[in-house]
């Protein structure tokens, strides 16, 4: 009985870890740039003399979603979206170079340009910081380009240039707070061309109808997990008892 019995234990907890990923999608479908997370599920044998009948159900990350969400026009000059495949490079509260698909981009006080989360925003050298400006574009190579205050409206002069990397999902890997990083041994490239839209955000690519079927799924299959240590553990019960008869 206890094979049964750990077989539907250990599906119930690795359904609820897909649980915990599904929700977490759900809870960012309207969070620019994001990207779903994907997980599946599997079955590993457990090694040892005895547990030949042992099969553990693991769930294992299977990366992200790299499909592109969907554009939404804002008009602001200091929005972006990304083209697929396409990354910003920000600085990570660590101080490392990590890569977002969030192109609410802003000015603090000091000129800096940041995130909507407040992440600076790396150029060619670093972080961009413009001067007093009376109005900031961004080129649809990433060139910041600026009317500085004083000046001539027509007297337009390049700030700098967003460090834009180009790699697929599979390259990349997720490092917390929407963030992602570099594998091991893979080395970002540089974007080039048109690489971004200006006046427009990338959406979620989360798919919320298919993540609400995939919850109501999840909850139907760790309700029939339950179920079955019940009945395993009903049946160890009647067992013991027919043996205390004897």
């Amino acid at each position: 009985m206890d094979r049964a019995l750990y077989v539907a234990m250990t599906g119930a907890a690795q359904t609820l870890r897909a649980q915990a990923v599904n929700h977490h999608n759900l809870a960012n479908a309207s969070t620019v740039g994001f990207k779903a997370e994907l997980a599946v599920a599997g079955a590993v044998g457990i090694d040892g003399t005895g547990f030949g009948a042992r099969i553990n159900a693991q769930n294992f990350m299977a990366g992200t979603d790299g499909q592109g969400g969907s554009l939404q026009a804002t008009g602001q000059a200091l929005d972006v979206a990304l083209k697929q495949d396409n990354w910003l490079a920000v600085q990570a509260p660590d101080g490392r170079e990590a890569y977002t698909k969030a192109g609410d981009l802003t000015l603090d006080a000091t000129g800096t340009l940041r995130t909507a989360s407040g992440l600076a925003v790396l150029g060619e050298g670093g972080p961009i910081t413009l001067p007093p400006a009376t109005q900031v574009n961004i080129g649809a190579d990433g060139t910041v380009s600026l009317i500085a205050a004083g000046q001539s409206d027509s007297i337009a002069t390049s700030a700098g240039k967003l460090k834009i990397i180009t790699a697929p999902a599979s390259q990349l890997e997720r490092s917390g707070n929407g963030l992602f990083s570099a594998r091991a041994g893979f080395t970002p490239q540089p974007a080039t061309g048109a690489v971004l839209t200006t006046g427009a955000l990338e959406s979620s690519n989360v798919n919320v109808a298919d993540a609400m079927v995939t919850m109501i799924e999840l909850a139907r299959n760790f309700e029939l997990q339950t179920r079955a240590m019940k009945a395993a553990d009903e049946n160890a019960q009647q067992s013991a008892s027919l043996l205390r008869m004897k």
